[in-house]
């Protein structure tokens, strides 16, 4: 009697929370989630730092300007022994104090197009960092949708245990109405009551099952109570039974976000070859400055003496030889390219290997779950007239139990397909780069 009331507690409990919170939708919790997630939060500052990298000053087309001050002061002894044998100069505590101040002016004019190309590199890097959180958004829709249809799939399997534990306290209740005029035995009785705790009992841990997918769904929300209410509109799993497997597979090579990564990072290994290169030209540099120096003694000819003026120059290099080691790193970054290029093709084969097996899991779990529909149908008619017979005295306890524990089966291998089914879908549209659908 405790676990029947305990079990009624959790069922009204649990129908007033699901009452009292606000409804929202798939397209809602992914909004809420892209904004508060924190690993889609580091990924885009992560993406502002490649941002802030793409310049002109970082690929080194604009000069630098330095300017520089120095305050020094020196004390000295000196001796002074001329070569005629006039009388030597003694100088004690020499003091010189000395003032610069400078502009310099540096700028690299030529380098083999080296410039030219950390530019075309940091503008690369750049599409990297976008394609990076591109790819971890499509794969928190991804995640966040198969969890949110989890959520859903416990609710519903929730449901179902309620409605075995009414059918249980059903039977219990015709049960003790027979036990008490003396048409039943207490076996029956007792048999009752052990079938009715059974299903109550998987009720109970059917709210921790839940319990755990909305404390996960809080977590990827962001939300800073993870143990927030949370109640959504989906009562049931669609999926989409139409989509078309040429249109996923052409958008798969065209759009698929690894593949576009894979083809950058091919693209990569082609530049960092010609800063190779650049190397084999000449270089050029200008200097340039202005300076400025004043000098303070204590003894001596002179008093002070100040120097100024503007200094500029002009340098043109080329090596000529460095052991061979330029001839080597190229030769290696002509191998980098080579392995590059047979990682893409190595990824082109492993998307179309998992797309091949996606789809066929995809449509085998669609004819999976219109069999399971007609079993449920078959289950619940059998299950009816089971009860009939049962409450005319013509069926045993031990068979209708059985009758209800295959709707039960029944229903949760159709919950189960129908799950699968949508998992293979979300597979299917994230590989196919079309995951961003859900948020329409």
């Amino acid at each position: 009697m405790k676990k029947q009331v305990w079990t009624g507690l959790m069922c009204l409990l649990w129908c007033l929370f699901a009452q009292a919170q606000p409804v929202m939708n798939l397209k809602e919790c992914l909004q809420i989630g892209i904004e508060n997630n924190y690993d889609l939060r580091i990924s885009r500052n992560e993406q502002r730092v490649s941002d802030n990298n793409f310049s002109l000053g970082n690929a080194g087309f604009l000069p630098v300007l330095d300017a520089s001050a120095g305050l020094s002061t020196r004390n000295s002894n000196s001796d002074q022994f001329p070569v005629d044998d006039s009388e030597t100069v003694i100088l004690r505590n020499s003091k010189t104090n000395t003032l610069t101040a400078g502009v310099d002016f540096n700028w690299t004019i030529f380098q083999g197009f080296k410039v030219q190309t950390n530019y075309k590199r940091l503008r690369e890097l750049k599409s990297i960092g976008e394609l990076n959180t591109q790819f971890d958004i499509e794969n928190f829709i991804a995640d966040f949708t198969s969890e949110y249809y989890n959520y859903v799939q416990q609710a519903i399997r929730m449901r179902n245990l309620r409605h075995a534990v009414d059918l249980s306290r059903e039977r219990l209740r015709i049960v003790e109405s027979r036990y008490q005029i003396g048409s039943l035995s207490r076996l029956d009785l007792q048999q009752a009551r052990v079938d009715f705790n059974t299903d109550s009992s998987q009720l109970i841990q059917q709210f921790e099952l839940l319990h755990t997918s909305r404390i996960r769904l809080n977590q990827m929300m962001g939300m800073e109570n993870v143990e927030q209410p949370l109640s959504v509109n989906d009562t049931d799993i669609v999926f989409n039974a139409a989509l078309s497997k040429e249109e996923l597979f052409r958008d798969m090579m065209a759009k698929n976000t690894l593949l576009q990564l894979s083809e950058k990072n091919r693209l990569l290994g082609t530049l960092d070859l010609k800063t190779l290169q650049s190397r084999n030209y000449p270089y050029m540099r200008l200097n340039a400055g202005y300076g400025f120096s004043d000098y303070q003694y204590n003894k001596g000819a002179w008093d002070k003496q100040r120097n100024w003026g503007p200094n500029i120059g002009l340098t043109l290099g080329f090596n000529i030889f460095d052991g061979f080691n330029r001839k080597r790193e190229q030769k290696n970054a002509r191998i980098t390219i080579e392995n590059r290029q047979l990682e893409f093709d190595r990824l082109k084969l492993s998307l179309q290997s998992d797309f091949s097996n996606m789809w066929m899991a995809y449509k085998n779990n669609i004819l999976l779950t219109q069999l399971e529909e007609e079993s449920l149908r078959t289950a619940q008619l059998n299950y009816e007239i089971a009860m009939d017979r049962y409450k005319l005295g013509d069926l045993s306890g031990i068979l209708l139990r059985e009758a209800q524990n295959s709707l039960l089966e029944a229903e949760q291998r159709l919950l189960t397909a129908r799950y699968r089914t949508k998992l293979y879908e979300i597979s299917l549209m994230l590989i196919s780069g079309k995951v961003d659908e859900y948020l329409n």
